[in-house]
């Protein structure tokens, strides 16, 4: 799946565009998921979208619990702690901790 959310910041503005509607050309902040289409939208394309998709759900920035969390986001919380370069890949059913390879070598060996 495409990463469908941009983090951007507009120069000479302290407004930082975390989700950029898909469709427009404007770089406009989408305020819209449709999960269907699996893009968002602006409040203009949102319009759109609904006169022509009438089935789609669309889910705005109240019910963002149905947004596809941003690349940058999966991307912190999967790295490991410890080790940055690397990313977290297993559980440690002993210490209930997720950790990478290397952590599970160093601190969650089994003898």
């Amino acid at each position: 799946m495409a990463d469908l959310s941009t983090s951007s910041h507009v120069k000479g503005s302290d407004e930082v565009k975390d989700f950029i509607c898909s469709s427009c050309e404007e770089q406009a902040n989408a305020d819209f998921y449709c999960k269907t289409c699996l893009k968002l939208y602006c409040g203009k394309c949102i319009q759109l979208h609904d006169k022509w998709f009438k089935k789609h759900s669309a889910y705005g920035r109240n019910d963002m619990k149905e947004w596809p969390v941003s690349k940058q986001v999966e991307e912190f919380l999967l790295k490991c702690q410890a080790h940055k370069d690397d990313k977290i890949e297993l559980l440690c059913d002993d210490h209930s901790q997720l950790c990478c390879t290397k952590c599970a070598f160093n601190n969650h060996r089994y003898f």
